[in-house]
């Protein structure tokens, strides 16, 4: 009855029997017998079929939303069962920086627990410091951070791309007129970055030396807290974006720091310890920098 349900979720989403039959590798004609035979052993009409088109009965609608918590509950229980008799080798914990606001991380993630179900995944966030902090003393197998101390041979440093330095500012601010700005021009302007009590210090000092802040600092300790403090006028916040990922906002607005001229920039990596026994690291920062845009992707971006 198990595969008959898959077979039922499927028509549902795909809402097309011949979609449904393609994504699940069987012919139409079969698909559609599996569901009947699901009905008959049900003893309920789950689908009302008209020609070419059907909709759910309320029978169905109920038994389609149980179904997916109940397959949702089996794939848990499967994967548990998995890890329960591998042992604890196969969990890997990632860790990501608190202001990281992409979508390539979520990416890599879904992909590789399509592919590697067998192994638990453990999301960790933090500053720069915390992130390094948690991989030397083994709280994470594999951070994405930002490069700021010279690479070390004791880890495995795997560029992943560029993030472009913007300055989020609150639509209503005159300062969003400016194509461009530099610190100069935000001397007066509180710089909001995020950070938890005990990193204040070394985060203020990146961003001193780093980007050269002028002015006062403000703290949140979350992105949200920060986005929130930048609309109400509070200060602005240096957030990095891929060029290709900078949208407008009615209510904010991102406008490129430059330093010389140029536009302020840092590096993102992937970084491992190199004596680490676990074999997931490696495959899992290959599916994550498979998600950067690819013109961005390298040291000579």
């Amino acid at each position: 009855m198990f595969k008959q349900i898959k077979y039922f979720q499927a028509v549902v989403r795909c809402k097309n029997f011949t979609e449904a039959a393609e994504e699940c590798y069987i012919s139409q004609s079969a698909i559609s017998q599996q569901i009947q035979s699901l009905e008959r052993e049900l003893g309920v009409i789950l689908l009302k079929r008209e020609k070419r088109k059907f909709s759910l009965t309320p029978a169905g609608e109920f038994f389609y939303r149980k179904s997916l918590i109940l397959t949702s509950d089996f794939d848990r229980i499967c994967a548990e069962t998995l890890q329960l008799a591998n042992g604890v080798e196969h969990e890997l914990t990632i860790g990501y920086l608190k202001y990281y606001r992409g979508k390539e991380l979520q990416q890599a993630i879904v992909e590789f627990r399509n592919e590697y179900p067998e192994v638990a995944l453990h999301i960790i966030s933090g500053t720069h410091e915390e992130l390094y902090e948690s991989l030397r003393t083994g709280k994470a197998d594999l951070v994405m951070s930002d490069l700021r101390r010279t690479p070390s041979n004791q880890y495995v440093n795997y560029f992943l791309t560029k993030g472009f330095f913007y300055a989020e500012i609150a639509a209503q601010n005159p300062l969003v007129q400016l194509k461009s700005i530099t610190m100069e021009d935000l001397k007066n302007t509180p710089c909001i970055i995020i950070s938890s009590r005990e990193e204040t210090s070394n985060e203020e000092q990146f961003y001193r030396e780093y980007l050269g802040v002028k002015s006062d600092f403000l703290f949140a300790d979350s992105l949200e807290e920060a986005h929130l403090m930048v609309v109400s006028g509070k200060g602005f916040m240096p957030i990095e974006f891929n060029q290709s990922d900078v949208t407008k906002d009615k209510v904010v607005r991102y406008i490129p720091i430059l330093w010389e001229s140029k536009q302020l920039y840092c590096q993102y990596y992937a970084f491992w310890r190199a004596d680490a026994v676990k074999i997931y690291m490696e495959k899992f920062a290959l599916l994550l920098k498979k998600y950067f845009p690819p013109e961005l992707s390298n040291e000579d971006a």
